[in-house]
């Protein structure tokens, strides 16, 4: 027997459809008069599979040989763009290498729908810097910072020029030797 909502092949005595989720007696009642209003069982569009994998060279893991193949793609796929790596070198003695994306404070946190390379942590005992205190990223090549609401803010001052205070959520680009002021601690871009 099949499921009259999606298609999928249902083992004798199953209650519900293992692919769509929808109960057999949906699936028996579909057959005298499908219903014309999707629910939360009712599947609108297949979410597309990803085709490309991206290696990852993970620290202290010896990769293993694999074979060879040739791929032949009908269109060329683009390349990726390669990332600069900073080292931020902070007053508590910390020194981090960084190449994408991240977020720095005493617990850093992303919200649900957000993903970042690196979440620092910085040893704050007086509670000055906020849990989600900073976010970075890079743009072109270049690092920039973004103030994330923090209690205490953020103060840049970049070589050569006058300190500033950083408006929370816009991005402000910190060329190497930058020094950034958080709360009571600061870090400088290398």
């Amino acid at each position: 027997m099949t499921c009259q909502i999606c298609g999928a092949w249902l083992p004798v005595g199953a209650m519900f459809c293992g692919e769509c989720g929808s109960s057999r007696t949906a699936t028996v009642q579909s057959r005298k008069r499908p219903d014309p209003r999707p629910n939360d069982t009712t599947i609108i569009a297949r979410l597309p599979r990803p085709t490309v994998v991206i290696s990852v060279p993970i620290p202290g893991v010896v990769p293993v040989p694999v074979r060879a193949v040739a791929v032949v793609t009908a269109a060329p796929i683009a390349a990726l763009p390669t990332r600069a790596t900073f080292v931020l070198t902070f007053s508590t003695g910390q020194r981090v290498s960084v190449h994408g994306s991240g977020l720095i404070g005493r617990r850093p946190l992303p919200q649900p729908d957000e993903i970042f390379d690196d979440l620092i942590r910085v040893a704050d005992a007086d509670r000055s810097v906020s849990k989600t205190h900073l976010e970075f990223g890079q743009h072109d090549g270049e690092f920039w910072a973004s103030d994330r609401v923090s209690g205490n803010g953020t103060v840049i001052r970049r070589p050569g020029e006058t300190a500033e205070q950083l408006e929370p959520g816009r991005r402000y680009v910190l060329p190497r030797g930058t020094r950034v002021e958080i709360a009571d601690h600061s870090f400088s871009v290398a």
